[in-house]
């Protein structure tokens, strides 16, 4: 079993790669690796496309590696499996990110990343800090995770999705904002697991033992 976490230069995969290999090892899950590598992805078991900073940045960035997106498309799509996308990582799963410029996602879930704008002018932007999860719908990811569990956020936009269903929990900054979302064998958090403590590592846990 071999889970990657694909590195396209897009933030500190360092404390994602000990969270994962820590989980990996609990869970008895296999090998967690680190990789740009489009060879290595398509031997993969499970993907994780973690991404700090701008929606149009981080998806130029990844496509500059050549060949690292289509080895993630097929694995995702084409052989369905698991995959995970964290932060922005999330939000490029997305129809569209509106984000400084008009930037085409993944269209693997339906929606778009808009700007957080808290009804509560008194809320600052970017949503930084600790959140309680409200949880949506079931999933098999959210075995042993609760409303009201906490989750840490850094992030400025949000993601709306097109269909209800596949919005799996939420926090509330001024308004709602997705916290984790989900179809088939994709899943999304906004917030960072590996910085989220236990319910984090429960998550990556999660994670790393479904089977869609």
């Amino acid at each position: 079993m071999l889970t990657v976490l694909i590195d396209y230069e897009s933030g500190n995969l360092h404390s994602a790669e000990k969270a994962f290999q820590r989980m990996a090892v609990e869970a008895d899950a296999g090998k967690v690796i680190v990789t740009s590598n489009p060879d290595d992805v398509l031997r993969a078991d499970r993907i994780v496309l973690p991404g700090d900073g701008a929606f149009p940045a981080c998806k130029a960035a990844l496509f500059d590696h050549s060949g690292l997106f289509e080895a993630t498309r097929e694995m995702v799509i084409d052989k369905a499996r698991p995959f995970l996308g964290i932060c922005v990582g999330m939000q490029m799963m997305a129809t569209w990110g509106r984000e400084y410029e008009d930037t085409r996602g993944f269209d693997w879930i339906g929606g778009e990343i808009v700007k957080i704008k808290p009804d509560d002018k008194a809320l600052k932007v970017p949503h930084m800090g600790w959140n309680d999860l409200v949880l949506d719908n079931p999933h098999a990811v959210l075995d042993g995770i609760s409303t009201g569990d906490h989750a840490y956020f850094v992030h400025s936009y949000k993601f709306e999705v097109a269909n209800p269903a596949h919005r799996l929990a939420h926090v509330e900054y001024g308004n709602d904002v997705t916290a984790i979302i989900g179809r088939d064998n994709m899943l999304g958090m906004q917030f960072h697991p590996e910085k989220s403590q236990s319910a984090g590592l429960r998550l990556i846990s999660n994670f790393l033992n479904w089977t869609p």
